[in-house]
């Protein structure tokens, strides 16, 4: 598990003993907790680098969080940037490459509370969306930070519908430029971190013009400010947009653009180009201009998205075996909050959402990997998939993400409300994921139409034998059918293998009818725009169960490859069948609809489902430790690792500002308010 003083701070009197109520906890681990470490990481090798560079991280006053939650927003934005600065310096030093572990490791370490996160991002997209030439001239250019990058696509009356963006990039034949444009103030870029005081660059996403047609949407490298002073170069309206919910290091801002001149070249153009004299070359497909759309959503669910609702369980759980409330005898001592059902039944799902979230966006990536070459090398076949897939994936694990560190908040009572818990940043930080890189109901509805698109493929040919395979994540649709469920007793309902089928079983049904009532409407003769507008709540239905699928089938082939591992397998296939069961129990009437279920059957699956709650209970902590987040990466009170959690909120509220700083409010207004009519006392 580490050595304790990987874990535990050594610089307070208490902080050098161990909790006994968490300590007993760990005394009775079912599995090797370090093992479970090593098996998420990738490898032992990957767990002894990440801590390597844990350590390196840490050792640097630079890089302290403690001070963050007493911060305004431009001491956060200032902080960060130093980071980033600071940590450009080290990684230099060390050669760490931008795209490497140690830097991931990095930046994981300081709870991603770095500046010019955007900087990252412009990179993804030039590397998707750029020819060869253009990175090789670009890359080093960002690599070096001789230039600072933004991607810029949101408008102030634009976002997810990337069809609608109103900038415009108009190509001049005569001088061999573009000319981007705000025609309008919703053309306005706006919401692109490190936009408002830092970028120099932006990679402006606009609508390409030339030869007077409409080309749709492009990606165009804009100059934004002086390398010499950073003021805003001609025609360039820059700023800041205030302050947020969260992220304050990515001082978000807005851009207008008057006409701005840029040389032909500044086009990415791997999958499209403009010759000299205006001659449109389309190489790529439609969809290939959303590359780095994928590219982002894959990456972001393992390094920003799911860590959040990691660390809320590590911290809610934790906590909830030191905090101690009410009797569950009249004669015994108040029991850990953990003990109580209720208390489980709030934590235990998230923790198993954590794990269902990982192994999927893992199996994400993958597919990703295998396909990504391709695609640059423009072989799309595989696009289509992966679009629908990233798209459905971010939404649902943002969507269960953003409610499951809202749960870990209140699973926390009172103090979960304090910034000193960690819990209220988390909250803020993962809300909006569920609007960036795609807003969520738009994504699931992008999903939607692939799923509609498969299921009438797979109505091509009778039985299971198609012109065209269906691609393998919607091969379900084509599979024997399972019309009512066999099972009966409690452990029926734990085998994989039912509660895979259960779930194909819904979304099949749910797909199938979403795709019938949008033909129905479109065969009475409604214009198929309009058709798919009244069909949209029940295609959003349909593609949420898709992803829940997915999920459940992902999480069982994780388990299943553990064979030598068997009390892991044993403890991660009782999350994976929660999991399901939550699943099944939270969208019973899907279930109970056509009678695949009858009400005594979802009754077995709350006994079978109440069952793992208990056994769940005695793992929880060893399953939160195996996260392996140092206490200087969760920067909480509550879920130090040796559950000191009394102790520390006390130290933290005596050495913060408010109380070491004197009150200037009481000069100014409490010491006249208070004299003003003379003391009677």
């Amino acid at each position: 598990m580490g050595s304790p003083v990987h874990r535990v701070s050594m610089r307070d009197p208490w902080s050098r003993k161990v909790n006994p109520d968490i300590e007993s906890e760990r005394c009775q681990q079912s599995f090797d907790v370090e093992r479970l470490t090593n098996i998420l990481d990738g490898g032992a090798q990957n767990t002894e680098l990440r801590r390597k560079v844990e350590s390196i991280i840490h050792s640097d006053p630079v890089f302290s969080l403690k001070d963050t939650y007493f911060m305004n927003w431009y001491e956060r934005y200032e902080a960060t940037v130093k980071k980033k600065f600071h940590i450009q310096m080290i990684a230099q030093h060390l050669g760490w490459l931008e795209e490497s572990r140690e830097f991931h490791y990095a930046s994981r370490a300081i709870s991603g509370d770095l500046g010019l996160g955007t900087h990252h991002i412009f990179l993804k997209a030039l590397r998707s969306l750029g020819s060869e030439e253009q990175i090789a001239k670009w890359a080093p250019l960002c690599d070096k930070f001789q230039i600072i990058t933004t991607y810029t696509q949101t408008e102030l009356g634009h976002g997810t519908y990337l069809q609608g963006l109103e900038t415009e990039a108009t190509y001049s034949a005569d001088t061999q430029e573009f000319v981007v444009h705000s025609p309008t103030i919703t053309a306005t870029k706006w919401w692109p971190g490190d936009l408002g005081r830092s970028a120099t660059h932006a990679l402006v996403q606009a609508q390409l013009i030339c030869s007077g047609a409409r080309r749709g949407m492009h990606a165009f490298i804009v100059p934004i400010r002086s390398l010499q002073d950073h003021a805003p170069l001609p025609g360039i309206t820059v700023g800041e947009i205030g302050p947020a919910m969260s992220f304050e290091n990515r001082d978000n801002g807005f851009l207008q653009l008057d006409r701005v001149r840029i040389p032909r070249e500044n086009m990415l153009n791997r999958f499209a180009q403009v010759l000299p004299d205006g001659t449109y070359v389309k190489l790529g497909t439609a969809q290939s201009n959303y590359l780095t759309l994928v590219v982002l959503r894959v990456e972001l669910l393992l390094m920003e998205i799911i860590p959040l609702l990691q660390k809320a369980c590590v911290i809610a759980i934790r906590y909830s075996v030191i905090r101690r409330q009410s009797r569950l005898q009249p004669s015994g001592p108040e029991a850990k909050v953990l003990d109580y059902q209720t208390q489980q039944q709030k934590l235990f799902p998230q923790l198993a959402t954590a794990y269902a979230v990982y192994f999927v966006a893992n199996s994400l990536l993958e597919f990703f990997q295998r396909s990504y070459g391709a695609i640059l090398d423009r072989d799309f076949s595989h696009l289509p998939e992966l679009h629908a897939l990233s798209s459905g994936i971010k939404a649902m694990v943002s969507d269960f993400c953003t409610q499951g560190v809202e749960l870990c908040r209140r699973a926390c009572g009172g103090h979960g409300y304090s910034l000193l818990s960690g819990l209220p940043s988390l909250v803020c930080r993962v809300t909006a994921s569920c609007t960036y890189e795609g807003e969520n109901t738009v994504l699931y509805l992008q999903t939607a139409r692939f799923l509609v698109k498969s299921y009438l493929q797979a109505q091509e040919a009778p039985g299971s034998t198609l012109k065209r395979p269906l691609p393998q994540s919607v091969a379900y649709l084509t599979a024997p059918d399972l019309a009512r469920c066999p099972a009966r007793r409690a452990a029926d309902f734990l085998h994989p293998e039912m509660y895979t089928r259960a779930w194909a079983h819904v979304a099949v049904r749910l797909i199938k009818d979403s795709a019938h009532r949008l033909q129905t409407l479109l065969q009475s003769g409604v214009d198929k725009h309009e058709a798919w507008n009244r069909t949209t709540v029940i295609h959003l239905q349909a593609a949420k169960a898709h992803c829940y699928y997915v999920t459940v089938k992902s999480f069982t082939e994780a388990v299943e490859k553990l064979d030598n591992e068997s009390a892991i397998q044993q403890a991660l296939k009782r999350l994976c069948d929660l999991f399901a069961l939550h699943g099944i129990l939270s969208n019973a009437g899907d279930f109970l609809h056509d009678g695949f279920l009858s009400g005594a059957q979802v009754d077995v699956v709350r006994t079978a489902y109440l069952d793992l709650l208990l056994l769940i209970r005695k793992d929880a902590i060893s399953l939160t430790d195996a996260f392996d987040f140092t206490d200087q990466c969760l920067n909480s009170a509550l879920g130090c690792y040796d559950g000191n959690v009394y102790e520390r909120l006390f130290h933290w509220v005596q050495t913060a500002p408010t109380n070491t700083q004197g009150n200037p409010a009481y000069e100014k207004y409490l010491r006249p308010l208070l004299q003003s009519w003379g003391s009677k006392l």
